[in-house]
């Protein structure tokens, strides 16, 4: 059954169940699916035969959720760009993407007010792409990743068979912006099983009032989040079971799960089960799980990212190309019908980490990678990439936009680690002139000049200001000789 039959099913079956959640309001399945249906016909009156992106400017209000539906009704994919994203950058990939259309969520509400009946006879099909992502790309140019609905439905049948979601009556707390992919886990888990999506949004993650008064009410069952957040959360000690009662599942993604966070994690929560995954974009969300246990914790130190899902194969490839052995170190390739085709009109950089393999494709991680056994081991980045609180970062897009400040000749930003864990970023910055004020005076100045052009999550927390950088053998900046300054 196509995806968004499984959704239509929960419409007309429950019109009045919440499915999403989001602050002080609320849409149920039926004003969702009307909604949508209003704005696909809006969509076809204003693009009309042209089968082009739809992007749509928000954070997670009920009208990003009618947006998407929309989109795919129409044959259209979206593209969501969260609003802590810089003006510069919403410009630049609804250039990329070739949006026929940048929606608001005030668009949206006018646009789809009153609902109208609407024939999806065009919706999106298996191969054609259900949603685009951008991600940091390595010359500053943000990159989109094209998810098909095979792709996606890859996904949600292995999450479907392999766990039990009771029909009509999870909640899925939904943390990530609708721009991270985690988010796509709870969105459509959600909608095609009749479940409700609880949203964070910003403002109440940032707040820990708010944040666990919400965590009280929400009910929640199902919760897919990065361990930098559980880790947040836990400073709290009233953080366990009994502020949610009904959590029956934590699948944490994104980023490493240390063994001391899981321990933690199953002792607050005794009723609940907690699985590490593991998985990129451009695998859509997640392609190996396990289940953590306190006897794995008590065998492997660090934590396998677990099995890979079935119809998917994970290879650990040897620098010649070819699998290693059992239990030596390579890079994680991925090949199944979960994977992308890759980015969208950039041929160059699809050719170098996508391939054919046989019926379908294959994608080099660039992470380093173990296979004990059928138990898949990730060992970090083999590049300058790196996961931040979740968020995929390249050192090198953040370079970028460092040097494209006037004030700024040259930048080097590395990774500050807290123990095994990356922690925050430091740029190291050799200045076109004169420093203005103090270190402190002229970071700030440059955070609010960079915070222009990228995400929150893209400014470095720490400057440290230079005459010249250090030079290796090779004419480079010493990146090692940089690094040992952090201490």
């Amino acid at each position: 059954m196509h995806l968004l039959d499984q959704i239509a099913h929960w419409v007309r079956a429950t019109p009045d169940r919440v499915a999403q959640i989001s602050n002080d309001r609320t849409i149920t399945y039926g004003e969702l699916g009307t909604r949508s249906d209003a704005l696909a016909a809006w969509l076809d009156r204003e693009l009309g035969d042209r089968r082009v992106p739809v992007a749509i400017h928000g954070h997670k209000e009920p009208e990003m959720l009618v947006t998407f539906l929309a989109a795919v009704k129409t044959g259209r994919p979206y593209v969501p760009i969260d609003i802590s994203t810089p003006q510069a950058r919403v410009e630049r990939v609804v250039e990329i993407s070739e949006a026929g259309v940048l929606l608001t969520p005030e668009n949206v509400a006018a646009l789809s007010a009153g609902g109208a009946a609407y024939e999806a006879a065009r919706k999106v099909g298996e191969g054609d792409p259900f949603y685009i992502l951008f991600t940091s790309g390595s010359t500053g140019e943000p990159k989109g990743v094209v998810i098909t609905l095979a792709n996606l439905n890859h996904y949600l049948a292995w999450m479907r068979g392999a766990h039990d979601f009771t029909l009509g009556a999870e909640v899925f707390l939904n943390h990530a912006p609708f721009t991270f992919d985690l988010s796509v886990h709870d969105i459509y888990l959600a909608l095609s099983t009749g479940g409700t999506i609880f949203s964070l949004t910003k403002d109440v993650a940032a707040d820990f009032r708010i944040l666990f008064e919400a965590l009280r009410k929400c009910g929640a069952t199902q919760w897919m989040s990065t361990p930098s957040f559980a880790q947040m959360c836990m400073i709290e000690r009233g953080f366990s079971q009994q502020m949610l009662p009904t959590m029956r599942r934590f699948f944490f993604c994104g980023e490493t799960l240390a063994p001391e966070t899981a321990s933690q994690m199953l002792e607050r929560f005794p009723d609940a089960e907690i699985f590490n995954t593991y998985g990129p974009t451009e695998a859509t969300v997640a392609v190996t799980s396990v289940r953590v246990t306190r006897e794995l914790i008590g065998e492997c130190n660090p934590l396998p990212i677990g099995h890979v899902m079935p119809g998917t194969e994970i290879i650990i490839r040897g620098e010649n190309g070819q699998a290693v052995a059992p239990g030596e170190r390579g890079e994680i390739v991925i090949a199944g019908p979960n994977v992308s085709p890759g980015y969208l009109r950039r041929p160059d950089l699809t050719e170098k980490v996508f391939a054919a393999h046989g019926s379908t494709r294959l994608y080099r991680t660039g992470d380093w990678g173990r296979d004990r056994g059928g138990m898949v081991f990730c060992e970090g980045r083999m590049d300058n990439q790196i996961k931040l609180h979740g968020h995929r970062i390249e050192l090198g897009d953040m370079e970028s936009n460092l040097r494209a400040l006037d004030e700024i000749a040259d930048a080097v930003v590395l990774p500050v680690k807290k123990g095994d864990r990356i922690d925050s970023v430091a740029a190291f910055v050799v200045l076109r002139g004169a420093k203005q004020g103090s270190d402190f005076e002229q970071a700030a100045k440059l955070k609010t000049k960079l915070g222009e052009r990228v995400p929150p999550y893209m400014v470095p927390r720490k400057f440290i200001f230079l005459e010249s950088f250090p030079m290796n053998t090779n004419g480079k900046a010493d990146r090692k000789a940089l690094a040992a300054q952090l201490g």
